[in-house]
């Protein structure tokens, strides 16, 4: 599971603009089950998420 994390990784950072919207999508799609309940998490996941595809990227 470790490799398959790691090229997941890799490959957000290859593409971060594709990446971020992925995250975007990923996290309206929870908000819109939920029902938006858990709001402040989902947005506290899509910061984490788009930092660690961002770090290292001087593009960003």
């Amino acid at each position: 599971m470790r490799d398959f994390a790691d090229k997941a990784e890799d490959l957000a950072k290859q593409h971060p603009k594709q990446a971020d919207e992925g995250v975007q999508k990923a996290g309206q799609q929870v908000d819109q089950r939920t029902g938006e309940r858990y709001d402040k998490q989902v947005q506290q996941g899509e910061q984490a998420a788009e930092k660690r595809i961002n770090q290292g990227n001087p593009n960003r």
